[in-house]
């Protein structure tokens, strides 16, 4: 049997090594997704080329003309953060992402009023206000990383997870206190200027 263990973090760059992490450990490319908030096209901006399909186009310009991830569903040899792409997602607008979370959120849940991710979450096992949570994390500027496990590693790969993440928890209650009740794919994603608003009040960032 298998589980699937979820974190969000404010910095790309945490989510990142958790990631790694997760790969060192031997955790199959195939079953780890990251989704990460672009509001602010923090990755289109990035100086460094991404060109998977040496096409001689930065790939990142490709996935924006076409409103999908370039190669989202993909690891490949060098690892699941090679096949990062940008893509849409209901409720939470631009995302840089790859795995298995979001080719299934953008798939068949996309069009739900739940929201592709919260329905690709709780598909895998997610409850469904935690993956409002994790939804809603990330909508105001997180990272989400998920992993599909063998239940035996559940303790051992979750401690790797636990390093810099988001006490969801706490997160959600200091949401609550401002009004929010639960993530809401029919709503407008966040402007720049409000991720960026998000991110100094949790002391956040996303490069590396």
């Amino acid at each position: 049997m298998t589980t699937t263990i979820s974190r969000l973090y404010d910095n790309y760059s945490d989510a990142e090594r958790a990631v790694t992490r997760l790969e060192a450990a031997g955790v199959p490319h195939s079953d780890i997704s990251i989704v990460a908030n672009n509001s602010d096209n923090w990755y289109g901006t990035s100086t460094r080329k991404v060109d998977r399909d040496r096409d001689g186009v930065d790939d990142r310009a490709e996935g924006a003309g076409t409103g999908a991830g370039v190669g989202a569903g993909l690891g490949g040899a060098a690892g699941l953060l090679a096949g990062l792409g940008l893509m849409a997602i209901p409720g939470l607008g631009p995302v840089v992402a790859a795995g298995w979370l979001a080719s299934t959120a953008v798939g068949a849940a996309a069009g739900a009023a739940t929201g592709g991710i919260v329905g690709a979450l709780t598909e895998a096992g997610v409850s469904r206000d935690d993956a409002s949570r994790y939804a809603e994390g990330v909508r105001r500027g997180g990272t989400l990383v998920s992993v599909k496990v063998p239940d035996q590693d559940r303790s051992r790969l979750d401690a790797l997870l636990h390093e810099r993440s988001v006490n969801l928890q706490d997160r959600s209650a200091a949401w609550k206190k401002s009004g929010w009740t639960s993530f809401d794919a029919a709503s407008p994603p966040l402007s720049p200027d409000d991720v960026g608003r998000e991110r100094e009040l949790y002391g956040a960032g996303t490069r590396r």
